[in-house]
């Protein structure tokens, strides 16, 4: 009998539980990444979840939870990796909470070794203004790569429709700084692919979304974008910022 590509995915999530070498990686990423350019989102995560089995996860901001929704059909149970820089808006964090209470998956918070008050104390208050590439260091990259040192393999929301930086994001490509295979199974999506998804499978959204906030992070460095304006815009706002660090 065969077995269903998405029940060889949820078999697959009880092995490889041990690393492969950096060659090894390297060596899948040549092997299937042209493959895989043009496969549907689910397709890729099914490749993912049976290459990697336990250690591939994906990340989730919670601006939407269209990949956690995609990736728990795929595999139940699958590691959803958040960020929680202690700087979220409170709608934030209700969407994980939300996505944690309804979805499939095991919620991952990742923290930054140091409060905000602790770091406060060591930097000075309000890091984000003074040196917003440090804050971003400290409470999202550092904590991020400490993360992904169980995982071989890790799948992000990235879509290169959002900014021009992205355009050349490959669905599964190689990260040379965290050694590990980035896999983007929504960069291809358009912005009207993913409100698409969101109707046709009631996929939770974060409410801020409608409130003049189309790219969510820590709210001192976010505000409103006006109607118009590059969605990405209301990121470090009057800054040369464009990124955090976790996606470079």
């Amino acid at each position: 009998m065969t077995v269903p590509t998405t029940e060889r995915a949820r078999l697959a999530r009880g092995t490889e539980t041990q690393g492969r070498s950096e060659d090894e990686l390297r060596d899948l990423v040549n092997g299937v990444g042209a493959d895989l350019e043009l496969a549907p989102a689910e397709v890729i995560v099914e490749w993912a979840v049976a290459t990697f089995g336990k250690r591939f996860c994906i990340t989730a901001s919670m601006g939407d939870a269209v990949l956690s929704h995609l990736a728990s059909k795929v595999a139940p149970g699958i590691d959803v990796v958040f960020l929680d820089t202690g700087y979220h808006f409170a709608e934030t964090l209700g969407t994980r909470d939300a996505v944690e209470a309804t979805l499939d998956v095991n919620i991952v918070t990742a923290e930054p070794e140091l409060s905000v008050a602790e770091q406060d104390a060591q930097y000075g208050k309000d890091l984000f203004n003074r040196d917003p590439d440090l804050c971003c260091a400290m409470r999202k990259v550092e904590p991020l790569r400490k993360t992904l040192a169980d995982y071989d393999s890790w799948a992000t929301g990235l879509r290169r429709a959002e900014t021009h930086d992205r355009v050349i994001a490959p669905v599964v490509g190689w990260d040379e700084k965290k050694k590990k295979v980035k896999v983007s199974p929504l960069a291809r999506w358009s912005d009207a692919q993913v409100e698409q998804y969101v109707i046709d499978n009631g996929v939770l959204v974060n409410p801020l979304q409608y409130d003049g906030y189309p790219s969510i992070g820590c709210w001192p460095c976010t505000r409103r974008v006006a109607p118009g304006e590059d969605p990405r815009s209301g990121r470090w706002a009057g800054t040369n910022k464009t990124e955090c660090g976790i996606n470079q």
